[in-house]
């Protein structure tokens, strides 16, 4: 880690619960505010970093509850999304934004090239070795993974306010999201969209084709408007309504397996 975070500060990944029982698999990409001491405050004011450009507010606490309803790992990437946006591919503007939404970063200005690579290579790489370490660990002992992703979204974005509760993302993989998108249609207490405030096309598929694509996994990108779960009532609600959102999507994925299980016997 030498270059950029220094040993007494700690890995960007933590996972929780790796034994879970669960065959989701929770990620969220954006859980931490923490700015690498060496990058300072990016030339920002303390108010912007706590803001929801610098982390996806309420989306760790609600993970964390989440991930011990479902009995389900859960991995967490701990440094401040301005520092680099591990939802993002190396190569992405978004990684290491100059500017987000309309708040100019100064620290991000005019990196080098050995700059953006110690970011890439002490933040991005480890938290996705991590990843992709789990995943194959849990397909070499037989387990089934649905991957999870964990965000939250600001309520009014450029000014523009966003007329939804959830959001249920996915790219050319629409299994999972498909079901968990007929499940909330039941719901008539919140309002989900599909690729809403966000989609593919906007570069946030990064984590899901990564790592469920390449494997085939069911998986699918959780969205939840950030206002909602910005306190621990919101927080519990919304842990409480995914846990039953998930455990209903678990049977029905699995339910055609036991379909055909049953009709050979």
């Amino acid at each position: 880690m030498s270059g950029l975070l220094r040993p007494d500060e700690g890995e960007p990944v933590i996972v929780i619960n790796g034994d879970g029982k669960s065959p989701v698999v929770l990620v969220c990409e954006h859980a931490g505010k923490v700015m690498p001491k060496a990058l300072g405050s990016l030339g920002l004011p303390p108010e912007d970093l706590v803001r929801h450009i610098a982390w996806d507010i309420g989306a760790e606490a609600v993970s964390r509850q989440l991930a011990q309803a479902l009995d389900a790992p859960l991995i967490l990437q701990r440094y401040s999304r301005l520092a680099y946006d591990c939802n993002r591919p190396p190569e992405s503007p978004g990684a290491m934004p100059e500017v987000s939404e309309t708040t100019r970063i100064p620290g991000n200005e005019g990196l080098s090239e050995d700059q953006r690579f110690q970011r890439i290579r002490c933040l991005y790489r480890p938290f996705h070795d991590a990843v992709s370490e789990f995943l194959d660990r849990r397909a070499a002992r037989g387990a089934v993974s649905l991957l999870v992703t964990m965000h939250s979204f600001t309520p009014i974005y450029k000014g523009k306010r966003r007329h939804l509760d959830l959001g249920v993302l996915h790219d050319r993989d629409s299994r999972l999201a498909d079901i968990v998108l007929s499940l909330c249609g039941r719901l008539k207490d919140i309002v989900a969209k599909r690729n809403e405030p966000y989609g593919p096309e906007d570069g946030v598929c990064h984590t899901l084709n990564l790592h469920g694509g390449m494997r085939n996994l069911h998986n699918v990108m959780l969205e939840i408007r950030n206002d909602l779960i910005s306190h621990e009532t919101g927080q519990s609600q919304w842990a409480s309504r995914l846990q039953d959102i998930l455990e209903q999507a678990i049977a029905l994925v699995f339910r055609p397996a036991a379909v055909r299980v049953n009709s050979s016997t």
